[in-house]
């Protein structure tokens, strides 16, 4: 399996498998729309609209192709939501992708009646021109505020969809503000035991250092400076941050002061659930829906 290093490649990849049927929670925003459409044209999803349906039909008529796509008529946030699991539980679609809803609407009938069997975690994507390869940000907008269980099934989570998508032996920094050990900075010692853990194999599949600061992470010059000694420094694919805040701000300096482009998706429900910001562009839906895809494709095969 090869590993994929842009989204030109993951996009490439996905076009070899049939369009997904994807519900489309709450499509009433332009940005949402315009990337249903052009995953659609993409052959990367069959989408189905939900949404207040006089609002979608105004929209529709800006994008040509649009008009066939099968609208189901709701309205408000939550109905939209749960109008959505219930096409999945009825087999009408095999996958979700949040449109111009908020996260916590959107996730709570998915976390109700969509959980699989372990943890519920989500990850960015990010592709940068500064780095050599696809990061990988963990968990930075399902989970608030883990402890050392639930960051070892987030750590999990994240591994096994890495080496879905390639990548042989993922390697995993576990961020903290510090590269040592400070018990007054619970992160480090989370940090430690989830690298000792990864030494022991209760976390499989990956090379696990941590804890690192971003930049020992990011950089084996900085890690070399401060006589570091790691695998992981400077060839990271994974970034498990502490907490969704720390995660978040992270993702979205990436995104507005790098120009890095960030798909995302979650991880641990029965069926792909593409998530993205309100205001991400449409190629980050289209490469989320990529991402989707591949997730539902690889786990069937």
């Amino acid at each position: 399996m090869i590993e994929f290093r842009s989204f030109e490649a993951l996009l490439e990849a996905a076009h070899a498998y049939p369009p997904l049927p994807i519900a489309i929670v709450d499509a009433t925003e332009e940005f949402v729309l315009e990337g249903a459409v052009q995953a659609a044209e993409a052959g990367l999803i069959n989408p189905i609209l939900i949404g207040n349906e006089p609002v979608i039909r105004s929209l529709v008529l800006e994008f040509p192709g649009a008009e066939a796509f099968p609208i189901v008529h709701v309205t408000g946030e939550s109905t939209a939501a749960r109008e959505g699991v219930r096409l999945v539980k009825e087999g009408q679609v095999c996958g979700l992708m949040k449109g111009h809803l908020h996260t916590h609407e959107f996730l709570h009938p998915i976390l109700k009646d969509l959980r699989g069997e372990g943890w519920v975690s989500h990850v960015f994507v990010a592709e940068l021109a500064s780095y050599h390869k696809l990061l990988y940000i963990t968990d930075a907008a399902v989970t608030i505020n883990p402890g050392l269980r639930e960051k070892t099934v987030i750590m999990q989570n994240a591994i096994d969809f890495v080496r879905l998508l390639g990548v042989k032996l993922p390697k995993v920094a576990v961020l903290s503000a510090i590269e040592v050990i400070n018990p007054a900075i619970p992160s480090t010692i989370d940090a430690a035991c989830l690298a000792k853990m990864a030494d022991r194999g209760q976390i499989s599949g990956a090379v696990v250092d941590g804890p690192l600061a971003f930049d020992n992470a990011i950089s084996a010059k900085a890690a070399q400076i401060k006589s570091i000694r790691s695998q992981v420094a400077g060839d990271v694919d994974i970034l498990l941050t502490p907490d969704l805040v720390s995660g978040n701000i992270l993702a979205k300096d990436l995104e507005y002061l790098a120009n890095a482009t960030l798909a995302g998706i979650v991880l641990g429900a029965q069926v792909p659930i593409v998530l993205t910001s309100r205001s991400d562009p449409p190629r980050a839906r289209l490469v989320s829906a990529a991402l989707a895809s591949l997730m539902y494709y690889r786990n069937v095969s």
